[in-house]
């Protein structure tokens, strides 16, 4: 089953989220909220069929300012410094004073996919 895409962007009053393929748009003030959100209005959009989605059945994609509001645990600057770009057009990027190339993006997209993979490899000695 393929998984139904949900763009999330980060607003002045908290976050928006849309489903092109299902006509599906759903607005929170917090990201939790929105997740609960994303799941009523894809069901409710779906109604009329015998689906139902949870969060496994939902791709979460992300302008680089929500994601890094989402996710502040990230540091944007040690990222910056991770990928070879300067913390300065990273900032740029996340404050939306700059749009990213496609190449930047997928940059700074594998940069994140691999600090998740090493955190997920990782062990603490005990």
């Amino acid at each position: 089953m393929k998984k139904l895409e949900m763009i999330v962007e980060k607003t002045s009053t908290g976050y928006s989220a849309y489903c092109e393929a299902e006509g599906a748009y759903t607005a929170a003030d917090s990201f939790d909220e929105l997740k609960t959100n994303i799941l009523e209005v894809l069901n409710l959009s779906l109604s009329d069929t015998s689906r139902q989605v949870s969060l496994a059945d939902i791709k979460i994609t992300y302008d680089l300012k929500s994601f890094f509001d989402a996710y502040k645990v990230i540091n944007a600057a040690a990222l910056a410094k991770r990928v070879g770009m300067t913390q300065s057009l990273l900032s740029q990027y996340i404050s939306g004073n700059k749009k990213p190339s496609a190449k930047q993006t997928q940059r700074i997209l594998e940069g994140v996919r691999n600090v998740g993979r090493e955190l997920a490899e990782m062990d603490f000695a005990f």
